[in-house]
């Protein structure tokens, strides 16, 4: 089994462990409603995705 040769230091170790980075979602403008949606997503203030009403957001208001 291998084994290392010297200690590994606290700053080379967390030299290393600093390039784990979080990154925010990607969000685009609705095209109908211009409001910021994640990709791929129905918008949730419209109900538009793809230019196509995949959700009616008008549905129980009778």
């Amino acid at each position: 089994m291998a084994v290392p040769k010297h200690k590994t230091s606290k700053q080379r170790s967390h030299t290393r462990g600093s390039q784990w980075k979080l990154s925010g979602p990607n969000l685009i403008e609705c095209s109908q409603c211009h409001q910021l949606v994640q990709y791929h997503r129905v918008c949730s203030n419209c109900g538009y995705y793809d230019n196509e009403l995949k959700i009616d957001k008008n549905q129980g208001n009778d």
